[in-house]
């Protein structure tokens, strides 16, 4: 099957860019780091931290020593002590992780690719702001900021932004920034990765004049849910009661327009569409897609409603990876564990995504249609993700080991799912405890 294909093509890339010299050479601290190798070798390190339950650091590292030096390659791990672990982390930079979730990325999108999903033409993307809750030290304080909850109690966190295919699955990039960020300026951190027939879908806190110019300057297209009294003219259109409308927007009066191509009286124009919901509420789109008989009105509210899918990424992200629960105390292994936990959502993804066709013929012949066990994918991948991903194990044997344990743990699709849910919602998390050994991971 294509998809499998595919797959396999892609973890075998991410099998030799773990172990290349060149990976060593961009993402080590110094450059004398990781200079002798018989030790707790780059590769190695990088499957450790990739493979860390986040339990008893000792136990973790025993039993990574003992699979590691069961195979047969020649130069076994020694002296691979908690202590040596903490030393040589710190000689890794956390950006090899976004480097990796970006080889996934790549090796997806290669040209005629058929297994990449697109809908009306598009690639629908997602981008959505969450804050990250973290350990509470002066470092990390500085580093990310600190709100305040409900009971007035200082708590650090930090503001993450994720660029997200909804459907295919695919994080193509995440930014981790302090949590008084702005959340466009991040999202606009996600540019690099725009492509020509993309459609990014943002929620009602994103669109602004600048924001939008930035899309149509791009050649990007956009769409996004907007306040009822965003602006003059969106208040006008909804006292109109007409289902669309191409609009002119300008810049804010107040704008400091030094260095911009544009002023006070520069228009862009928009598109706006009139949405019903189930519950007799309206909400009112902005688009950059203007043409009423290529995209008619129709399609927009089952276009919105495609965001949902980075809602269910983040709920993933912290509910079933555990992001919140951090190895370490310092600014560099929040960053490590963060783009080591967007990477593994994307090796996920890839075989969930391999496994489409075989689940499409299989619900064929059912009353309810199936997906994949996302919770127990996880879990069944973090078991075997070592063997996935070392050089030395067989991988199309590991893969269909997984691929078999995948489809024996599938659940039905829930009907009407997207009106029902009530999207920016998640459910309450306490803050994540962290142990001795995670103390230790310094």
């Amino acid at each position: 099957m294509r998809t499998r294909k595919n797959a396999l093509r892609i973890l075998e890339t991410i099998r030799k860019v773990i172990y290349s010299d060149t990976i060593i050479e961009d993402y080590r601290m110094n450059r004398t780091d990781f200079s002798r190798t018989r030790k707790q070798p780059f590769g190695d390190m990088l499957l450790f931290m990739i493979n860390f339950l986040k339990k008893s650091l000792p136990i973790e590292i025993d039993n990574f020593v003992n699979y590691i030096n069961s195979g047969t390659r020649v130069l076994k791990i020694k002296d691979f002590t908690k202590s040596a672990f903490v030393q040589k982390r710190r000689k890794i930079n956390p950006e090899v992780f976004k480097y990796l979730t970006t080889v996934i990325s790549d090796n997806f999108y290669v040209d005629h690719n058929p297994d990449v999903n697109f809908l009306h033409g598009f690639r629908i993307l997602a981008v959505d702001g969450s804050k990250i809750s973290l350990p509470f030290t002066q470092e990390l304080k500085e580093a990310f900021g600190v709100t305040k909850n409900q009971h007035k109690t200082e708590v650090v966190q930090a503001l993450s932004s994720v660029i997200y295919d909804v459907l295919n699955r695919i994080a193509l990039d995440a930014v981790l920034d302090n949590v008084n960020s702005s959340e466009r300026e991040l999202a606009l951190k996600h540019k690099p990765y725009w492509k020509k027939n993309d459609l990014i879908i943002y929620d009602r806190g994103y669109p602004s004049y600048d924001f939008i110019n930035e899309h149509i300057t791009a050649g990007i297209d956009a769409l996004s849910r907007v306040r009822k009294n965003q602006n003059t003219a969106v208040i006008a259109f909804v006292n109109s009661k007409k289902r669309t409308a191409i609009v002119d927007i300008l810049p804010h009066k107040e704008q400091d327009f030094t260095g911009k191509q544009y002023d006070k009286k520069t228009t862009i124009k928009v598109r706006l569409v009139r949405v019903d919901l189930p519950s007799g509420e309206i909400e009112i789109l902005m688009t950059t897609l203007l043409d009423s008989q290529i995209y008619p009105s129709s399609m927009f509210k089952e276009l919105y409603f495609r965001r949902w899918g980075i809602e269910t990424f983040y709920d993933e992200l912290k509910n079933k990876l555990k992001v919140e629960f951090f190895t370490g105390y310092s600014k560099s292994t929040i960053m490590q564990d963060f783009f080591c936990a967007i990477f593994i959502s994307n090796l996920q993804s890839v075989i969930v995504n391999s496994l489409q066709d075989e689940l499409k013929e299989r619900n064929q012949n059912t009353r309810l249609n199936y997906k994949i066990n996302t919770n127990l994918s996880y879990g069944f991948l973090k078991n075997r993700v070592l063997e996935l991903l070392i050089k030395e194990a067989p991988l199309e044997s590991v893969f269909n080991e997984l691929e078999n344990i995948f489809m024996q743990n599938t659940i039905p699709i829930r009907g009407n799912r997207n009106n029902e849910r009530n999207v920016g919602k998640f459910r309450v998390r306490s803050k994540p405890k962290v142990t001795k050994n995670q103390k230790d991971a310094i």
